[in-house]
């Protein structure tokens, strides 16, 4: 699509924006129950384009891509009316006896832009937010999960005109789709890609919200139950053959039990994950290039677990890499697949500031006894969110805001956090004429005629 093409699609948008049809809140519930019915109708679709484009199982892509989806819709459509209305917040003396509000109104045309590791999760439900505050919107699926992003056009065409929401074709060069005028920008993926789309929503003011990624790294305390703790990193990291934002990249343990966790992480290896490589059930790495970058970081260790590769199914079986450090590659970017490096320590003061001196992380996991141990952990470093002793699990709960910090993004989406990010928010004051007091009037013309 031409980018002349995509700016006449942005101006029908406005045109319809401005009838004020999508800020009327029944009209948003209705959108979001079409949307739920025709994904709903779809789902076996949806579930195939899933399994061609990453190899997840049926189970893995509906717990992660449409239970996510269909929560986020279902929580929206229950508090919508409720988040909509005007908040009365406590006035001043300077504002007596006035009535102070705050209305939540949309930004207008919002461009949003998905990832190929959740192709689905994570480009319909920001969607939901935009829907849910009143804005009119502009999708752009990844390439790289090319089934998933033949189908996102047919659902949304199915049930929406393009003057409300439209979906590019994922061969729209990204220059055509950046170089327009959106009134907010909603972009997941690298920080890299990240960088380039805050340069271009400088060129009119928009604002954005990034959702990158980074080193997440995962504490394991000397008290930590050592077998709970190596269940849930083994099913945490490799979900979704470890091509997740807040997957754990790496993992910190002290020193004296550093070989009982490596056990019993093998031991969950050889449980879950035997013959990986060869199974229908294990997901794939997305292409031939990251299967390619991820061969050359297990060549550069010398330890390790796992790592059976299946060049024919661009597969790569758990692999633990059990003695690296800081100055190797596979710690000097995020690893996006299912290699986990083991580092020891022994001083968690020392180990909290050389982490203070990296990129700040969109995950943490802590696993430890200790609430003191974990408490210093989450008061001294900086990072999106995270779980004590368990993993992932904080993006499930849409009560809780989902975002990171510095390298690994800015702002934050999920449940009422959504909607927040895609409104605006009005200040307004309604006084009386009723009541007129001479104070404010005395005390301005008392300071003119100082001046004077």
């Amino acid at each position: 699509m031409t980018k002349e093409e995509i700016t006449k699609i942005i101006d029908k948008q406005r045109c319809f924006f401005a009838t004020n049809k999508t800020k009327d809140v029944s009209f948003r519930i209705e959108a979001l129950k079409k949307l739920r019915k025709e994904i709903k109708n779809r789902e076996p679709e949806i579930l195939t384009a899933l399994y061609k484009d990453l190899g997840k199982s049926r189970s893995e892509a509906y717990l992660t891509e449409l239970s996510i989806v269909y929560n986020e819709i279902n929580i929206v459509i229950s508090n919508l009316k409720k988040w909509s209305r005007p908040k009365k917040v406590k006035g001043s003396i300077a504002t007596f006896p006035s009535g102070n509000y705050i209305y939540s109104e949309p930004y207008g045309i919002v461009l949003i832009i998905a990832p190929w590791n959740y192709p689905f999760n994570l480009l319909i439900t920001p969607l939901i937010g935009a829907i849910a505050a009143g804005n009119c919107c502009i999708l752009r699926s990844s390439e790289n999960s090319i089934n998933t992003a033949k189908i996102i056009p047919r659902i949304i065409c199915n049930i929406f005109p393009e003057n409300y929401i439209y979906c590019l074709d994922t061969y729209t060069e990204h220059e055509n789709v950046l170089n327009q005028r959106y009134d907010y920008i909603f972009f997941t993926g690298s920080p890299r890609v990240g960088k380039i789309i805050m340069e271009k929503a400088s060129e009119h003011l928009t604002p954005i919200s990034l959702e990158l990624g980074g080193k997440s790294p995962c504490f394991v305390d000397k008290n930590a139950n050592i077998e709970v703790a190596a269940k849930r990193i083994i099913w945490g990291k490799f979900i979704n053959a470890g091509q997740t934002c807040i997957s754990i990249d790496f993992v910190l343990v002290h020193k004296d039990i550093k070989e009982k966790l490596i056990a019993e992480l093998k031991k969950q290896l050889d449980l879950n994950y035997k013959d990986a490589q060869k199974s229908d059930s294990y997901p794939k790495i997305i292409n031939k290039h990251h299967y390619i970058r991820l061969k050359k970081l297990l060549a550069g260790e010398n330890n390790v677990i796992g790592g059976i590769c299946n060049e024919k199914e661009c597969k790569i079986s758990p692999a633990l890499i059990t003695e690296t450090d800081f100055s190797k590659p596979i710690m000097q970017e995020e690893i996006f697949g299912p290699l986990l490096p083991i580092i020891a320590y022994s001083n968690i003061d020392e180990t909290i500031k050389e982490l203070k001196e990296k990129e700040l992380p969109l995950a943490c996991y802590i696993f430890s006894e200790d609430k003191k141990y974990s408490e210093k952990i989450i008061n001294e470093l900086s990072f999106g969110g995270g779980c004590v002793n368990d993993v992932i699990l904080h993006i499930c709960n849409h009560n809780l805001p989902f975002g990171g910090v510095g390298q690994s993004g800015m702002g934050a989406y999920h449940g009422c956090y959504s909607f927040e990010t895609f409104s605006q928010k009005k200040a307004i004051i309604k006084n009386t004429t009723r009541i007129d007091l001479p104070l404010r009037y005395i005390l301005l013309n008392k300071k003119y005629n100082q001046k004077n």
